[in-house]
């Protein structure tokens, strides 16, 4: 395991009242094994097949790798169309490991496709899509679990119908290849008649625990990430979150420290990243979080109404926005800080006496600035009582980006445990779909439609 976890800030030794006191760990040693061995002993079964996604064989990388490279010595653009797990993973992923001007590098320095992922349906955007990319020579990955998202529906029936326009129907199929469950859901059935490449998601991954599988390692693959590091780096994170001690187990301790906090009104998670590269792990993390545990009732039924709300951050840009409400706002957050040891570049801040101005700066680099405010926030909100703590990478590899995607996929796993709640459904989330379905007129929503349709509002709270 390369990165580290420091858990200072979150103890009353540091931050005072508002911090957990060690006999708080110590005295709670019954629920510690009772979580550990809720996801230990469901690993690799039921929608906990996740924990097996680092431990495909060398023959099945090798394969991914091929067939990456198969789309990228061909493909001007590579789209990848999905929501929710289908898109925030592959865009976290892409934004730590690829140039982060990536489509504006020529093209014989960036060595891959344009990328696109997309993950709305706003007209204008899909519009602005078709405007940028050459469809003769753009590749799409279409993604969904369940073959039945709407989102991703109506974009593949858009820009299929703009592939067979542009270069006919036989050359069309060549330029799609599907990710989905096999054998189950309307694109399954669509891609074997239509003869499209299909990837599978295994039954027990859902969403936003899918960015390890298929659904990340086959836009990984084209796009050359090197996915054999990134899925070297969550073994190593497994093998860490399966120690039983928990002063040994990152994750396990995050989500005892965690839940502690969310106990003590502490209700909002912060994830602040010091390092562009890792901005969108933040959109990442606001998924597996709130959909994982908000949930209105634990596994015996009783109503907790529980969850923790995740919030951005992006160190430094939000020191400027948001770091004073964190500083002297109500004690009710958990700030995250991710910081990194060495970055890909170091940048000179020149000793420039032609420019009478920031003298203080001169001859440091942007690289001892960057971490030098991740320190100073650290420390103004540890001197002010605020509970904190921070995640170190050595650097930003797939290495390292793989073991800090596994490791929260383990700690909301057993923050959900703790909970006592089902981690893995998402029952709030289906009542949105349904009445989308109904609005839209598919068949066997009737019902639902009559539903929405007696849900009249009063036009006496609506301001014209």
């Amino acid at each position: 395991m390369k990165l580290t976890f420091d858990y200072n800030n979150m103890m009353d030794s540091s931050i005072g009242a508002h911090g957990i006191k060690k006999s708080e760990i110590d005295g709670a040693a019954d629920l510690h094994a009772a979580a550990y061995s809720e996801v230990l002993s469901n690993s690799g079964k039921g929608w906990q097949e996740w924990t097996e996604s680092p431990m495909i064989s060398d023959a099945e990388v090798a394969e991914l790798n091929a067939f990456g490279k198969s789309i990228r010595d061909k493909a001007s653009s590579f789209v990848v169309l999905g929501i929710g797990g289908s898109a925030l993973g592959p865009i976290c992923v892409f934004n730590a490991l690829l140039h982060l001007h990536h489509n504006e590098l020529p093209s014989n320095v960036r060595k891959a496709p344009k990328l696109y992922v997309e993950d709305n349906i706003d007209p204008e955007r899909m519009s602005a899509l078709l405007d940028v990319i050459d469809v003769k020579t753009t590749y799409f990955n279409v993604i969904t679990k369940s073959g039945e998202t709407s989102e991703t529906l109506s974009q593949f029936i858009i820009l299929y119908n703009a592939l067979k326009k542009a270069v006919g129907e036989t050359a069309a199929k060549e330029h799609i290849f599907v990710t989905t469950t096999i054998g189950k859901g309307s694109l399954y059935n669509v891609a074997v008649k239509e003869g499209f490449k299909i990837f599978g998601i295994p039954a027990g991954v859902g969403g936003r625990f899918s960015v390890l599988s298929n659904v990340g390692l086959v836009p990984f693959a084209v796009m050359g990430v090197n996915i054999a590091d990134m899925l070297r780096g969550a073994r190593a994170m497994r093998e860490a979150c399966e120690r039983k001690n928990i002063t040994e187990n990152p994750a396990l301790m995050t989500a005892f420290l965690q839940v502690k906090s969310m106990e003590s009104g502490k209700n909002i998670s912060v994830m602040m990243p010091y390092a562009d590269g890792l901005r969108t792990m933040a959109d990442f993390y606001c998924q597996i979080w709130a959909e994982s545990l908000g949930k209105a009732v634990d596994k015996s039924g009783k109503s907790v109404y529980c969850g923790q709300t995740p919030a951005k951050s992006l160190g430094v840009t939000d020191q400027h926005s948001q770091v004073q409400l964190y500083t002297e706002g109500p004690f009710d957050k958990v700030v995250t800080f991710i910081g990194v040891q060495s970055f890909g570049s170091t940048v000179d801040i020149p000793a420039d006496e032609s420019a009478d101005v920031g003298n203080f700066l001169k001859g440091n680099t942007l690289n001892e600035l960057i971490t030098a405010e991740r320190k100073a926030t650290e420390f103004a909100l540890t001197k002010a009582g605020r509970s904190n703590y921070t995640i170190m990478l050595p650097e930003v590899t797939a290495e390292t980006v793989g073991e800090l995607l596994m490791y929260y996929m383990y700690v909301t796993a057993f923050a959900g445990a703790y909970l006592n709640i089902d981690t893995f459904n998402q029952p709030g989330v289906e009542e949105g779909k349904k009445a989308t379905f109904a609005m839209i007129g598919r068949s066997g929503y009737e019902q639902k439609l009559e539903e929405l349709n007696s849900a009249v509002k009063s036009d006496c709270y609506i301001i014209k």
